[in-house]
């Protein structure tokens, strides 16, 4: 049965999809598996690092799968499927914890948007990328237009989406997309998570949050959460707390 597990050792979590023999292929299960696992990452102060990898087969994820939407009608396919699609890899795209993608092999379509949602990502040597939603009439819709083109640029989104090209590991790194090509991207992905594990959480989730802002990542949420961090730290908003707790007029010092 497709899904997607979690497990968490020490401080790193690992996000592992499951469905080999569809390529992991995203389906509907694999999608309220990856919120809810999400949620519970967000919650636990344990995890320091999280890990998106996938089992052992010719895809680290080769898009949605056909079978789950291929039925649906057109209001159900915007409304439902991409619309929810698109709610949880922002989610992954969120996090406040580092992501690092795993590509062990090929990433097609929904499995490259879902990698692109990662902080970085590690790239097998014979892994491809590619967006060939054209191919069955339709376009990328998680992100692929978007966030993707953000990350490496228009002309490379396009010569994948408008002209069915392929993307090479070599190339992903050229253009950004991935950090690293490594034989073992799993073993290299461990090394650097043990490594992001010895910073300071809180430090590393600030700077997360800044760079996304200036990258235009949920750009006026972040704002407003940096703001509020801040606020948070200071004297008179414990003032402001206690006078409403104690029903007296606050004492503001503006420190």
């Amino acid at each position: 049965m497709s899904a997607v597990s979690l497990t968490i050792t020490n401080a790193i979590a690992e996000l592992h999809l499951d469905n080999p023999s569809k390529l992991n292929a995203l389906t509907t299960q694999m999608l309220d598996n990856l919120i809810s696992h999400l949620d519970e990452i967000e919650r636990n102060p344990t995890v320091r690092v999280v890990l998106l990898t996938a089992a052992p087969c010719k895809a680290f994820c080769a898009g949605a799968d056909i079978i789950a939407w291929g039925q649906l009608s057109p209001a159900e396919f915007a409304r439902h499927w991409v619309r929810h699609g698109h709610r949880i890899f922002d989610r992954l795209a969120r996090l406040s914890k580092p992501t690092i993608a795993v590509i062990n092999a090929h990433a097609f379509g929904g499995g490259l948007e879902l990698a692109a949602c990662c902080d970085i990502r590690i790239i097998a040597p014979r892994a491809t990328l590619a967006l060939p939603e054209a191919k069955v009439g339709i376009v990328p819709g998680w992100s692929g237009t978007q966030r993707l083109t953000r990350l490496i640029g228009e002309p490379a989104v396009k010569e994948m989406a408008l002209f069915g090209q392929r993307i090479v590991a070599n190339r992903a790194v050229t253009l950004g997309f991935a950090c690293e090509v490594a034989d073992d991207p799993h073993a290299r992905a461990l090394e650097l998570a043990h490594d992001a594990c010895t910073l300071s959480p809180r430090a590393t989730e600030i700077a997360k949050n800044m760079i996304h802002a200036g990258a235009g990542e949920d750009h006026a949420a972040l704002i407003e959460a940096l703001g509020s961090a801040a606020i948070s730290a200071t004297d008179d908003r414990q003032e402001g707390v206690g006078a409403f707790e104690q029903k007296r007029a606050a004492k503001f010092s503006g420190a």
